[in-house]
């Protein structure tokens, strides 16, 4: 979940969820929306999410930079980021999925285990 910082009194929240949950969150999301006053609710589904996951991943500069850099290489934009002590998750075009993947795994030296 990734909250943006307010702009004119409002909040944009974006998350993801499985594929298969999508049109029932919409449905739910749209009614919440009336009941609460946000201004809206809109979805994609030609996303992905690629994660690196370790202890201290954000702790060391290197890594996210690798990531980040890896990414930027191969054209694959990043549309959200979000962090913790041991996970970097970026939303990316589904289309892109595998390309990033393969990168990243190469990046990583993870294709060598």
């Amino acid at each position: 979940i990734i909250q943006s910082e307010p702009r004119g009194g409002y909040n944009d929240i974006s998350f993801t969820i499985p594929e298969g949950d999508f049109e029932k969150a919409i449905t739910i999301l749209k009614e919440m929306s009336d009941e609460i006053g946000a201004e809206g609710v809109t979805g994609d589904k030609g996303v992905a999410k690629v994660s690196i996951i370790g202890a201290g991943v954000c702790s060391n500069p290197e890594i996210p930079a690798t990531m980040f850099g890896t990414l930027a290489e191969n054209n694959i934009n990043i549309e959200l980021i979000s962090t913790s002590e041991v996970r970097i998750s970026c939303v990316i075009r589904e289309s892109k999925a595998d390309t990033a993947v393969r990168a990243l795994h190469k990046a990583f030296r993870l294709e060598e285990e």
